[in-house]
């Protein structure tokens, strides 16, 4: 092969490549955003395995809920969907948010009792992938992974295992274990999305082995509906949004620090939450900052 022809294959196969990655980006985009809109949810959970043969397996988990998912960012390489629950169809609460970074080198993975530890990632390690961050209802950080999106048969999912605390569902009632090891599995549905867990409930010391005590199946399944039914959600965001930018804008400054992260379970009596949820809207950001701040430990 001659130089010419070399130098115009070489030419050729980087602009496919280029062609390639921006068509799967495409797609990574368009099934992240189909997480938005309004659904009826079903949670399902089942203990399934345990080493221990006197382990007594807790009864199953089933709930279901009406939620609203919010796109607040929409940017080249970050999406963020805020959720919000809707109850007897005026009431909201906020949910969970997630957030999507492309190629993000940096995270927070969970340890163990209120402990994060400061990932700095390989750029080679995470080309392609998007890194899920998963936040608790008053914004602070509950569990992230990296991970590439997959299209292939007409299947469109994301897949990853980390740490993470207690669910909701068992954080007040259970102390036997202090970490879940979460195997998601995000797909995208004709009916709406999928979230697949094959979670491994374990007891984590510093400097020992993880103890698994159980394993876990559960199934989120998300059903699309008319955005007609969670109305409420969507005009409760609208007069509480830029109340709760502020509070974003806070933790944002906390996770820039780039460094390990402690938080108080309750000041004064209070988690987090029970101090920021009453708070008015109208609320300035040093007020925020200050509360925010006192559950940082130094």
């Amino acid at each position: 092969m001659n130089f010419k022809n070399l130098l115009f294959t070489s030419v050729l196969m980087a602009a496919t490549s280029v062609g390639f990655a921006q068509k799967n980006l495409k797609e990574d985009k368009q099934a992240i955003k189909d997480m938005c809109g309004c659904f009826e949810v079903t949670f399902k959970y089942t203990e399934t395995f345990s080493p221990e043969i006197d382990y007594e397996k807790h009864y199953d988990y089933t709930a279901t809920a009406l939620e609203w998912a919010e796109l607040i960012k929409d940017e080249k390489n970050e999406i963020s969907i805020q959720h919000l629950l809707v109850l007897n169809d005026t009431m909201v609460i906020k949910h969970w948010r997630q957030d999507w970074l492309y190629e993000n080198t940096k995270r927070y993975d969970f340890n163990h009792d209120n402990q994060w530890t400061f990932v700095n990632m390989n750029k080679k390690d995470v080309k392609g992938q998007w890194t899920q961050n998963v936040y608790q209802v008053d914004d602070s950080p509950r569990y992230s992974g990296s991970a590439t999106w997959i299209h292939e048969d007409g299947k469109h999912y994301w897949n990853n295992t980390t740490s993470s605390p207690l669910p909701r569902r068992e954080y007040s009632k259970r102390s036997d274990y202090n970490v879940m090891m979460r195997g998601n599995q995000v797909e995208i549905t004709k009916e709406g999305w999928l979230h697949e867990q094959d979670n491994e409930k374990v007891i984590r010391e510093d400097g020992k082995e993880d103890v698994l005590l159980v394993e876990e199946k559960g199934y989120n399944v998300y059903r699309k509906v008319a955005d007609e039914k969670c109305k409420a959600a969507k005009n409760w965001w609208a007069t509480n949004k830029d109340f709760w930018s502020r509070v974003r804008n806070k933790w944002s400054d906390v996770y820039g620090r780039d460094k390990d992260l402690a938080l108080e379970k309750a000041v004064n009596g209070q988690a987090l939450f029970m101090q920021l949820f009453p708070m008015d809207i109208e609320t300035k950001q040093a007020k925020i900052d200050s509360t925010v701040e006192e559950y940082v430990k130094k």
